[in-house]
């Protein structure tokens, strides 16, 4: 029996070297699609602008003050390198998402579900398109594993390493995160809506973002 098991292993082994020669690593790899964004519909902007003007309304009602500054950056998106881009657009639509994901305005999520949709789908499409660089001190402490079959065919992004600047300004989300109450947030994810969007269409349109 061990004989027969050892025998099966190698097979394994032997059959997964041979369809990687067949199809290069870069085959693997999950496609980037984010030309896209590079015009989004006047109906998705629509939408979006509706949802950021009731919640306007509704946060002149309440009592809330706020002087969050998690989107306020002294420099221009485009200064970034197009995978820095990318990591910050993924960034922000994770803080937008969690944000909106708990509403303190009644009703809103229900509501504005097509452009929640839309924000969730543009995080989706950004995902795997760069991956962070183990180097990196804002890299996700992974557990160690064996290598096996399903390890050898998943889509591996590009690593990379993000710049002082990008490094600087996710620090200061973090820490805005831990100290900043849900309504603040959620009123900072909301009235910056069209700089994420913005910032989506600069990382989408790579290199001739202007």
């Amino acid at each position: 029996q061990p004989a027969s098991g050892q025998s099966l292993l190698l097979l394994l082994l032997l059959l997964g070297t041979s369809l990687l020669d067949a199809f290069p690593h870069n085959a693997s790899q999950k496609s980037c699609g984010l030309s896209k964004y590079h015009f989004l519909l006047p109906s998705e902007l629509k939408l979006i602008q509706d949802m950021k003007e009731q919640f306007e309304e509704t946060m002149l009602l309440s009592d809330r003050k706020c002087n969050t500054r998690v989107f306020h950056r002294k420099w221009k998106t485009a200064e970034l390198s197009v995978p820095d881009r990318v990591l910050l657009v993924e960034a922000e639509l994770d803080l937008v998402m969690e944000a909106l994901g708990h509403p303190t305005a009644p009703g809103l999520a229900e509501r504005h579900r097509h452009p929640l949709s839309f924000l969730a789908q543009a995080r989706e499409d950004l995902r795997g398109c760069v991956s962070v660089s183990p180097a990196s001190p804002h890299a996700p402490v992974l557990p160690a594993t064996a290598p096996g079959l399903t390890d050898m065919f998943a889509p591996q992004a590009p690593k990379h390493q993000p710049s002082g600047k990008l490094r600087h300004w996710l620090h200061k989300l973090e820490v805005a995160k831990e100290r900043e109450t849900d309504g603040c947030l959620e009123a900072s994810a909301i009235l910056h809506l069209f700089q994420v969007l913005s910032d989506l269409k600069c990382a989408a349109l790579r290199e001739e973002c202007p």
